[in-house]
């Protein structure tokens, strides 16, 4: 991403699925992308003596480990309280307001939206809001004469108040009015007639307000504390599953609090944003002090907030997570709030299987499913090609074709090829053989089958592609003009490379290794243009070692085979290892936050903590949102990653960073603090990282030294061997079993896994 635009931040409290996108018609052969917009707002309006809230009461915080957002003020002697959680098992955004004094609270409460919409009251306790998307874009126009229906939605909000204290009353047909009330609950249902990316929004038979209207049927005789309860175990049940626990030296740390610490429990984290006389310390100030005092507990905090953000946008049956994610406000959201296919979409998916939220990526299986359908289309109308393709650029409608605009980022047929290897690493992370062979495989066939129809023989007997380019990049040509479209880029036939071993890789497993399409892959592998080293020493990024004019240019594409390939290894390439090394060193460390986080697992990938660590430090830098155009990268007061403006791939991102500093794996080796900043996390447990092969790991280190670490294996071709600090040991570990291993890697206890 790159393109200049503007946009802004707002809380991270939202349900999954309350934003929409437009309805349109494209042909497959170029067509822009439709726009991700915000569902409307729930208004209260207080008496003006809320206005007069004491200051220094003032608090707002973000529960991470109970994914509830709280607010707490006082007006003179009440003391105001404000709940809100969304419940993925009952599809709902409850909120609950409260007063400390009997009869204290009274607003008002309506429900709006920037889209065309009407509202009113049904019955005395609910308002309706029924609008519609545009059906078209504007600006830019699809087509002069065409004016089609847009998604129709619906959304209904349900007030319950304190029995036998207060009062509800109906004001202007459309807004509630409590009085007098203890406390006050809040539901929020919504829904939309989108009925997939296949169905156009004139075609669907799908009735919002009813589907509205069942949702909240279905619990609002549910009390508050039954919903809370529901939407705890649901949530817990993934949060839970990872804790992380940092601190500098433990000549720093009470004994008691390190023995804490190796226990592994879950630690309880929350944002903070409080008044400067309150004796907690609000987010922004953390933030801005990171700079001197590089807390660990606030990488932690990031951490997990990345894991909490992928838990609350993307469940089985949502949307894909786009740039903004679910936390989009705005009607003409930076660069339409769609899926970017040539980092973004990815990165927002990076942590599913290091941080053991595997559930998470299935709406991105889904969506490359509906992607593989329209890129058939793409691939024949516009290549006379087999198999599916896609370019930068999607939406909601699974668009495939090239998006409007330059060839710098418009032209790029990769996109589709990069998230197949999102297929592949999920079978190597779980080890579903179902997966595998019936959602992976054909998926990664059809792929397979475009690549090779749009590689073509170059010089030397190589297969390349062409035209190519460098996502968003350019280069000064040989008569000294900039340029963006040449041949066979570096990150095209990493991709390549990367989607064939996976496709073999996979018949092997599936027991397809003779098929002919398997022969023809591992034929072209063979005679793949390779990765070469510039003249200064660094990964040329084209295939020519043309002069870039912008070496600290944002993205990393020629890097794509470090990471998140694995074609360049420090153990079987060390040659390209010390170039990428180079390459890092020349692109700099200022960039957009994704950048950012990119480079930080690169680093991580060398091996390198201190050059991973400092990218990590650099991204904790406080952007004010008043004056964004100031900063590149960094993080908002709510911990929002910003481009600028906010994009929400870099907090999906820091979670897999950080875990890729901790461990690595290939499907028999396992890499034990790999890149541990030894100095800045000098003490620290994880709990319940995943590695490839199907493990789970925990480990535990003191001063900079592992001190020990547990596994378990839920296959029997788990692990092979462990690595650690020059150490490397053969294993044999069964599943069902828990292993103990020491600092010197021996293993010292084996437990039946309870």
């Amino acid at each position: 991403m790159g393109r200049p635009s503007t946009g802004r931040t707002q809380s991270p409290s939202a349900m999954a699925g309350s934003a929409l996108w437009f309805g349109a018609v494209f042909s497959p052969r170029l067509s822009i992308s439709m726009v991700y917009q915000l569902l409307g707002d729930i208004k209260l309006e207080f008496d003006s003596s809320h206005a007069a809230y004491r200051e220094e009461t003032y608090q707002r915080v973000l529960d991470l480990d109970t994914a509830t957002a709280k607010v707490k003020y006082s007006v003179g002697e009440v003391e105001f309280t404000r709940e809100h959680f969304a419940s993925n098992p009952d599809q709902v955004i409850v909120t609950r307001i409260s007063g400390s004094k009997s009869g204290s609270l009274s607003f008002t409460v309506f429900l709006d939206c920037k889209l065309h919409h009407h509202s009113y009251v049904k019955g005395n306790n609910q308002i309706i809001m029924e609008g519609s998307c545009p059906g078209k874009r504007i600006p830019p126009k699809v087509n002069g004469n065409d004016n089609p229906k847009g998604i129709q939605f619906s959304a209904i909000l349900n007030l319950q108040i304190s029995d036998g204290v207060g009062s509800i009353h109906i004001l202007d047909d459309k807004k509630l009015k409590v009085e007098g009330s203890d406390w006050v609950v809040m539901l929020l249902v919504a829904s939309s007639s989108f009925d997939g990316p296949f169905t156009k929004p004139s075609d669907s038979k799908r009735d919002p307000t009813s589907e509205s209207l069942r949702t909240l049927n279905s619990i609002k005789n549910l009390s508050y504390n039954v919903l809370y309860t529901r939407h705890l175990d649901d949530y817990q049940n993934l949060f839970h599953r990872v804790s992380l626990q940092l601190s500098k030296s433990s000549k720093r740390v009470r004994k008691n609090e390190y023995l804490k610490m190796k226990e592994l429990f879950s630690c309880a984290t929350s944002l903070y944003v409080g008044s400067s006389g309150d004796e907690s310390v609000s987010t922004a100030k953390r933030v801005k002090s990171f700079q001197t005092d590089e807390d660990p507990s606030l990488v932690e905090l990031l951490f997990q907030y990345g894991r909490y953000l992928l838990i609350s946008c993307s469940r089985p049956g949502t949307q894909v997570a786009n740039l903004q994610g679910i936390w989009n406000n705005d009607i003409e959201p930076a660069w339409d709030g769609a899926p970017h296919l040539n980092i973004n979409l990815q990165m927002n998916y990076w942590p599913s299987l290091p941080c053991n939220l595997r559930e998470c990526q299935e709406p991105l299986f889904d969506y490359i499913s509906s992607l593989s359908v329209n890129g058939s289309k793409t691939a024949q109308v516009n290549y006379e090609a087999n198999g599916w393709v896609v370019h930068q650029v999607s939406d909601i409608w699974a668009k495939t074709s090239p998006d409007r605009g330059q060839a710098v980022w418009a032209l790029w047929p990769m996109g589709g090829a990069w998230l197949c290897t999102h297929l592949w690493e999920h079978y190597t992370y779980t080890m579903d053989k179902g997966f595998l062979e019936n959602k992976a495989y054909p998926l990664l066939e059809g792929c397979a089958l475009f690549l090779l129809d749009w590689l073509i023989e170059g010089q030397g007997g190589y297969l390349e592609t062409n035209p190519s380019t460098s996502p968003e990049h350019t280069f000064i040509a040989p008569d000294g003009k900039s340029a963006s479209v040449s041949y066979s880029s570096t990150m095209d036939m990493a991709i390549i490379r990367e989607v064939f071993a996976d496709f073999v890789s996979a018949a092997e497993v599936l027991g397809k290794s003779d098929d002919d399409l398997i022969e023809r892959v591992r034929k072209a592998q063979a005679r793949l243009y390779p990765t070469k080293i510039a003249r200064d020493g660094s990964i040329m990024e084209w295939a020519q070692d043309f002069e870039d004019p912008e070496v600290h240019h944002r993205h990393l594409s020629h890097l794509f085979g470090l990471f998140p390939g694995h074609t360049i290894t420090v153990e079987k390439t060390p040659d390209l290892c010390k170039a990428a090394d180079y390459t890092l060193y020349k692109r700099g460390e200022d960039g957009p936050g994704w950048s950012t986080i990119w480079k930080t697992a690169l680093w991580a990938r060398l091996r390198d903590s201190g050059q991973a660590y400092k990218m990590v430090k650099h991204l904790f830098n406080l952007v004010d949102p008043d004056r964004e155009g100031d900063f590149e990268g960094g993080l908002y007061s709510n911990l929002f990653t910003a481009h600028p403006p906010f994009q929400i791939d870099a907090n999906f991102g820091f979670s897999a960073a950080v875990a890729e500093m901790l461990v690595q794996s290939t499907m028999k080796e396992l890499y034990l603090l790999p890149a541990l900043p030894r100095d800045k996390w000098a003490n620290g447990c994880v709990k319940g990282l995943k590695a490839r092969g199907g493990v789970t790991v925990n480990i535990c280190w003191s001063e900079g030294d592992l001190d020990e670490v547990g596994i378990w294996p839920m296959n029997q071709h788990s692990i092979a061997r462990l690595h650690y600090r020059g150490i490397t040991v053969a294993v044999k570990l069964l599943p069902g079993k828990v292993y103990t291993f020491n600092s010197r890697l021996r293993c010292v206890k084996a437990c039946p896994l309870m």
